[in-house]
């Protein structure tokens, strides 16, 4: 009985890791087969044909193995079907673009055009990735600090909370964004006023969910502390802080995100680099393939910065790991 079972799962694992295999091999197949329309612009672009390639070697490499490493072999199997699905969804998309032209291509360009993008400005693009990295990294950090030391204050101090949190409370929901004209002013340079709209942002998710964590912490725990003999300081920051700590990283979570808005608002005004100036510049010069490009590689990377941020968080506060997905 067992044994049927194992071979049943074997079964089923083959049969599920063929499917990806299978999606690239036929997106392949009709690539070659299906000519490209007679107006199709740069037809001797064979770059997303590479791009196929190299994903079909990628795909049969962890089909082999994947069975010999168990938690691979989970995540591989679970994550199959929707990998299947991308390139299904790849290969009617060059279809509608490239085969048949059903849309205006100016718009909406074929993927080979696009994925030679990521070859033809390489350079130009790796020196946006730092330039919006440094900036966005500069932004959060001083948005962090500041952050913290609002919420702690406001939701330690009565004092504080008395006179700070009702400006809080009247600044901080006002998107980022709309700062951009006077942040342009105040501050020297483009830059300076990028990190600065990044910052404000940050500053207001980590302000108000580190003042809501602070708060609502049970109070027996401080009573219980003072018996012991702690201190005013010792119950800040050896119980009401490490208490707010899941709210403090969802709130990292919420500036993260909303950075990445005000990165992009920033970098398309006042910024001469970076992804958002890129993907700015190239729109006006009506070049959608670049464009396409810079949002593939804005999503890349506030995918892989997020995904980072969580696994620091579930190693930090391993107790709470699972409570927000990602």
């Amino acid at each position: 009985m067992k044994k049927d079972i194992n071979q049943k799962k074997k079964k089923k694992f083959e049969v599920i890791t063929i499917m990806p295999i299978l999606s690239v091999l036929i997106a392949i197949i009709l690539d070659i087969v299906i000519d490209n329309h007679p107006d199709l612009r740069d037809v001797d672009n064979n770059f997303y044909r590479g791009f196929l390639y190299v994903s079909f070697g990628i795909l049969i490499a962890l089909a082999i193995i994947t069975p010999f490493i168990k938690q691979l072999k989970e995540k591989y199997v679970f994550r199959c079907k929707f990998v299947a699905g991308v390139y299904v969804f790849l290969t009617l998309l060059n279809i509608i673009t490239a085969k048949m032209l059903l849309l205006p291509q100016i718009y909406f360009p074929s993927l080979a055009r696009i994925f030679f993008v990521f070859y033809d400005d390489r350079e130009l693009l790796l020196n946006c990735i730092g330039s919006s990295f440094f900036l966005l990294i500069q932004g959060i950090l001083i948005g962090f600090i500041l952050g913290m030391i609002c919420g702690i204050a406001v939701g330690w101090s009565k004092s504080s909370n008395y006179w700070v949190y009702p400006i809080i409370r009247i600044l901080g929901p006002i998107p980022a964004s709309t700062w951009t004209p006077l942040a342009l002013v105040v501050f020297p340079t483009g830059k300076s006023a990028a990190v600065f709209l990044i910052a404000f942002g940050v500053w207001f998710q980590i302000t108000v969910l580190t003042c809501s964590g602070i708060q609502g912490v049970k109070k027996v725990y401080f009573e219980v502390s003072s018996t012991l003999g702690a201190t005013n300081r010792q119950n800040l920051f050896k119980i009401a802080v490490p208490a707010a700590a899941p709210s403090i990283f969802l709130g990292f979570f919420n500036a993260t995100c909303s950075s990445f808005v005000a990165l992009m608002a920033a970098e398309m005004i006042g910024c001469k680099s970076g992804l958002g100036w890129y993907i700015n510049w190239q729109k006006q010069m009506l070049s959608y393939p670049n464009v396409y490009a810079g949002l593939i590689i804005v999503a890349i990377f506030c995918y892989v910065l997020v995904t980072l941020q969580f696994k620091i968080r579930d190693r930090l506060l391993s107790w709470q790991e699972g409570v927000v997905k990602w």
